[in-house]
């Protein structure tokens, strides 16, 4: 016989007045969380209560009811209709929605009716926001009446740009609510999708890998092109821009990368002809130009505006200003806000009267040129005076006079110009070429010489703070010299003093952390020594040992050149046929001389210097070498593109370095015999080499892989 089911009874509902409310002492919530009581109040006074109040009735000692009911579960909506009856808003008599409890226990009722109270989720909550949107109600608005910042209904309206198929794997707790936002920066559900797919599937999906790849063929907001053109015009000449509502984006992406480099082009194109009108005869215009630009032009002497009197009272009013500040509050340990803001002020303001525009000859004018470029803040960089070597007046050539560089006026008409500045714009450096084959090939020649041009700067930069090894080093070249017939050529010191030039710009070279400093110290030195080379002499002698061994281990150390070049391989990276060491063998003992490390010389591995540049195995041989198999493993399934991409982030901060830029084990590098040349490593031999046989074991040529 089967057993009657126990129906269940609901408590009875009843309207009690407010006034014969109180509340129990048995609800649990005793911290305030979530929204405020006045903004609950006001929600009531606005929609009326929405949700009834539970009670029980308060009995006395014999047990009697007293027509009191006390409140254990609604604690803080009894507070906020309390509220309204203070604010006279509502009558202390107003009948109250109660459900009236009887039997159990009170504690458990508002232990219950907290813990079964679910949020809602943010999905739900973002299409509630729609609706109230399409109902008419600004975002605004919507932030007003339920109690949040109008950045949050901001947010939520945003997930509105996610495919809807995304919204269903959030909501079935397939992604988590940072790779939702994460998806919101494009519009394109194609794309997002897309990109789903690939995340979901490699496990690669953390909120900032997503949104690196839905931006990967966008510019930063920024980026010195961006900052020079301003995101305004982009957008008024109809450019699209990115944005993350729910993370700082630093100005969004710029998605048009054609009409952003139109629009940089166009700007400095223009700037360039107001320059053009001073007269110089070429301007050479790039977004950036590669380091040592200058190197072989001579760079004429200008001088600054003359101050006008108004503009020296203000500088001398800075520098007492400055001077009082500074006295005053010598003995303070730490600046006062205001006064710390103001001196900033001054500084800047004496900087601005020190870095006012340069005076030149016209005569000098007319033979020189100008560099217009942009700096890393996205500002005009306009450097003039530069000199090319041919169009330099010949002393020699009676014929030459002070006008040489002026093209004739013969056969012009009245009114046209002597000289019209030649405008030159640098175009990009060329993309480097898609290989997705499955071979560890030879490193291209190219990367090896952009790799080792690095490496060449560092040891400039080490060998200058060394003065010691630096003058150990140019003695060692002296002596190869005087005494040994077979080592006249085989230093890596280029003494005469020659500086060597990059035969390629690598990227990223001229804002190195190098390149930094060895400009930095070259214009120290080159503001303290004399400007005429006829008391050069006398400077020299002035300085005390431990100054000029500074000078002499900057100057020596300009001579070095350890850049890999493909023309000259057969002599610059073995023991020579005569068992003499060559230039890039001496580069590796005069690096480990100074302790060279290209970690510390601030290189890293990125797309631009060498993870876009290899092959699909090289990039994961270096993943594997510094994180070890399964970090190479996350990435093996991945195109080209986005492997060198997740590569670069895996590889950040291992201090992995590809092999030129390793400092050499010298009892690792086997010596050939008298009379025999060595093989090269596979890295420095080309196809040709490898296909003619050479002398190695093809086994050990590929472990040196």
């Amino acid at each position: 016989m089967t057993k009657a089911v126990q129906k269940i009874t609901l408590s009875p509902s009843r309207d009690i007045p407010f006034n014969k409310l109180v509340l129990s002492q048995s609800n649990v919530r005793r911290v305030k969380a979530g929204v405020s009581i006045e903004q609950l109040a006001e929600s009531i006074a606005q929609r009326t209560l929405l949700q009834s109040l539970s009670v029980r009735a308060v009995v006395d000692v014999d047990g009697n009811e007293t027509g009191m009911f006390e409140v254990p579960a609604g604690g803080r909506r009894y507070r906020a209709l309390e509220l309204l009856v203070k604010q006279k808003r509502m009558s202390k008599t107003q009948a109250v929605p109660c459900v009236v409890r009887e039997g159990g226990i009170a504690a458990d009722d508002s232990v219950a009716e907290n813990d079964e109270r679910v949020g809602l989720h943010p999905l739900d909550q973002f299409r509630a926001f729609q609706t109230l949107r399409d109902l008419g109600m600004t975002e605004e608005d919507i932030a007003a009446r339920h109690f949040v910042n109008p950045a949050i209904v901001k947010q939520r309206l945003r997930l509105a740009s996610v495919s809807p198929k995304l919204h269903e794997v959030y909501a079935e707790d397939g992604m988590t609510l940072e790779q939702l936002m994460a998806f919101s920066v494009t519009a394109d559900h194609a794309r997002q999708e897309q990109v789903w797919e690939n995340v979901s599937r490699s496990g690669y999906d953390e909120p900032y890998q997503i949104r690196r790849l839905l931006t990967e063929n966008t510019v930063r907001g920024s980026d010195r092109r961006a900052q020079f053109v301003g995101l305004d015009k982009y957008q008024h000449a109809g450019g699209g821009v990115l944005r993350d509502l729910f993370e700082h984006d630093d100005g969004g992406w710029l998605q048009d990368v054609v009409l952003l480099d139109r629009l940089v082009t166009e700007k400095l194109k223009a700037e360039a002809e107001t320059i053009a009108a001073e007269g110089w005869k070429w301007i050479s215009v790039a977004v950036d130009f590669s380091y040592g630009h200058t190197q072989g032009l001579r760079e004429i002497e200008g001088r600054p505006v003359d101050l006008s009197p108004e503009e020296q009272a203000t500088i001398d009013a800075l520098n007492a200003e400055q001077a009082r500040l500074e006295t005053d509050y010598q003995d303070a340990d730490a600046l006062p806000e205001e006064v710390d803001q103001r001196l900033g002020e001054i500084e800047s303001a004496l900087a601005a009267f020190e870095d006012r525009p340069m005076l030149y000859e016209p005569t000098e004018i007319a033979r020189a040129g100008v560099f217009i470029s942009i700096d890393s803040e996205g500002r005009l960089s306009v450097d003039r005076g530069y000199v090319r070597p041919e169009d330099e007046v010949q002393e020699t050539d009676p014929d030459v006079g002070q006008h040489a560089d002026v093209s004739s006026t013969e056969g012009q008409e009245p009114g046209t110009s002597v000289q019209r500045t030649i405008i030159a714009v640098a175009g990009g450096a060329p993309d480097a070429e898609e290989d997705d084959e499955d071979t560890a090939k030879p490193l291209p020649d190219r990367l090896i010489t952009e790799l080792t041009a690095h490496r060449t700067l560092a040891l400039r930069d080490a060998l200058a703070e060394n003065p010691a090894i630096a003058f150990q080093a140019v003695l060692h070249n002296f002596v190869l010299t005087a005494f040994y017939r077979f080592a006249s050529s085989g230093s890596c010191l280029e003494i005469g003093l020659r500086t060597p030039n990059f035969p390629a710009q690598a990227p990223g070279l001229r804002e190195s952390v190098s390149a930094k400093a060895v400009e930095a110290r070259h214009e120290a030195w080159k503001a303290r020594l004399p400007k005429s080379e006829n008391d050069l002499w006398d400077a020299l002698t002035a300085l005390d040992g431990g100054a000029q061994a500074s000078l002499f281990a900057h100057c020596a150390s300009f001579a070095v050149n350890a850049v890999y070049e493909p023309a000259n391989r057969y002599n610059q990276g073995r023991v020579s046929a005569h068992g003499v060491r060559t230039r890039l063998d001496q580069a590796d003992v005069l690096a480990r001389a100074v302790g060279l490390d290209m970690v510390q010389a601030g290189w890293r591995p990125t797309v631009d210097n060498y993870l876009g540049r290899v092959t699909k195995p090289r990039i994961l041989e270096a993943v594997r070498e510094a994180k070890g198999e399964p970090s190479a493993r996350l990435i093996d399934h991945l195109k080209k593109a986005e492997m060198a991409k997740e590569a670069e982030r895996l590889l950040d901060g291992s201090a992995w370095l590809p092999e030129p830029l390793r400092l050499v084990d010298p009892d690792a590098v086997p010596v050939a015999q008298e009379g025999e040349a060595g093989p090269l490593p596979e890295f420095l031999a080309d196809e040709e080499d490898q296909e003619n046989g050479g002398d190695g074991d093809p086994q050990q040529l590929d472990a040196a892989e």
